[in-house]
């Protein structure tokens, strides 16, 4: 069908990801623990250790996040845990951080594509997340360890009694698990589970824990009183950052380099779309994070509005606050007059909307992109813009203004 005569153009993505907060919840593996010492050999005060045989030099901490939790926040637990890692290696023990395998999230709703077992070097630059913590991808994990087995899974949980006497303080407890069991014992006596879609994997030993503090309050209960070789924290979302803002959290967050892969096909569709590049927007960027030295606020950012427009189940628990298109439409457009700009990028999980939108105004439709880099994709775009909006504040603009942050302090994403 014939396009009616453009003034502004619009290139609009719809995500199969919605864009809350990334919600990763740790899964640490313990080993069995001793019937013995059982009842307090989660406390974060003792120092007794459970003898279940010795340890190799080499540990993995692995971890997962609760199910219906979205990219952002489990991004945003990853941070977490390799402050976690640190912690441990700066003890002199070689820990090294599993990296949770990518699927089944809640809001990936495109059954047609392949959406479980995802690596984390199809989103993220490997190299670069090494450069700040040693992490490997759970495939590597099995052939390291010599088949797909967890010595110890700690479901961490808060409280049952909440906060004592209304004050808080850092604690870890062996207690009964407050909700379910999302593991069951097979014939073997192997504890099986989701695992991120890899039906075969399994785990010797599955134990709730109250944990209320920092990511570093599990420290000495993996150094003292775990012995084992591979540790899951479970709901690992649980724990708190430990340093949130400062130093070693945006060199964690710096090091979440998107994969080259992503980079080059987001650096393809800005200059084509959007008559944006490095060069121009003052994002040039090194393969290498750590050389990268900019003046903050150096960057500039490329001739286009960015907008994040949340529909779907947004909509359900904020509908007094999400405008409608007509509305949406009506602000992007003084934005852009505002900012002198002609070109505007819109990101959004809206089904069959994006003609819609054009349809309330004179934009131009490029194109609808699905698939399971989209997200990262957008993001990068979104990232190197001149100017971006939200119609509303949820937990996804937070991880936006927090990855603006590392575009003004490296000079690129």
């Amino acid at each position: 069908m014939a396009h009616r005569e453009v003034h502004i153009p619009m290139v609009f993505i719809a995500s199969i990801y919605s864009f809350t907060s990334l919600c990763l919840f740790i899964f640490v593996a313990f080993a069995a623990l001793g019937a013995a010492n059982a009842d307090n050999v989660f406390s974060a005060s003792q120092t007794a250790t459970v003898s279940i045989g010795a340890a190799r030099d080499l540990r993995y901490l692995l971890y997962d996040v609760n199910p219906p939790e979205g990219f952002n926040l489990r991004r945003d637990v990853y941070i977490r845990m390799a402050s976690l890692v640190k912690t441990l290696r700066k003890e002199g023990d070689d820990w090294v951080l599993v990296l949770p395998p990518w699927g089944r999230l809640y809001h990936w709703h495109s059954p047609n594509i392949h959406q479980i077992r995802i690596p984390w070097g199809e989103f993220f630059s490997l190299t670069s997340l090494q450069a700040n913590v040693p992490v490997i991808e759970y495939e590597e994990f099995i052939a390291e360890n010599g088949g797909p087995f967890i010595d110890q899974v700690l479901v961490l949980q808060n409280y049952a009694e909440g906060w004592t006497d209304g004050k808080w303080e850092e604690k870890v407890d062996r207690r009964p698990c407050i909700d379910k069991l999302m593991y069951s014992k097979d014939k073997q006596g192997y504890y099986r589970g989701w695992f991120w879609g890899f039906e075969e994997t399994r785990a010797r030993n599955v134990t709730c824990v109250s944990a209320q503090g920092h990511a570093s309050i599990m420290a000495p209960v993996l150094q003292k009183n775990i012995t084992v070789t591979s540790v899951m924290l479970d709901r690992a979302e649980t724990l708190l950052h430990d340093h949130y803002a400062g130093k070693d959290y945006w060199d964690t967050r710096r090091s979440m380099v998107f994969a080259k892969h992503l980079r080059i096909i987001g650096d393809d569709f800005r200059a084509k779309y959007l008559n944006s590049t490095d060069d121009r927007d003052y994002t040039v960027y090194s393969e290498d994070w750590t050389r990268m030295k900019a003046k903050l606020g150096s960057a500039k950012g490329g001739p286009y509005l960015g907008v994040h427009l949340r529909r779907k189940d947004f909509i359900w628990g904020h509908r007094e606050d999400v405008p409608s298109l007509k509305g949406a439409v009506k602000k992007i457009r003084s934005l852009m007059k505002k900012h002198k700009l002609d070109r505007v990028f819109v990101a959004t999980d809206a089904d069959g909307e994006g003609n819609d939108i054009a349809a309330h105004s004179e934009f131009y439709l490029y194109g609808v992109y699905k698939g399971s880099w989209i997200l990262q994709l957008m993001k990068s775009i979104k990232l190197n813009k001149l100017h971006f909006i939200n119609l509303f504040y949820p937990s996804h603009f937070c991880r936006i203004e927090g990855a603006q942050k590392v575009v003004a302090r490296n000079g690129a994403f």
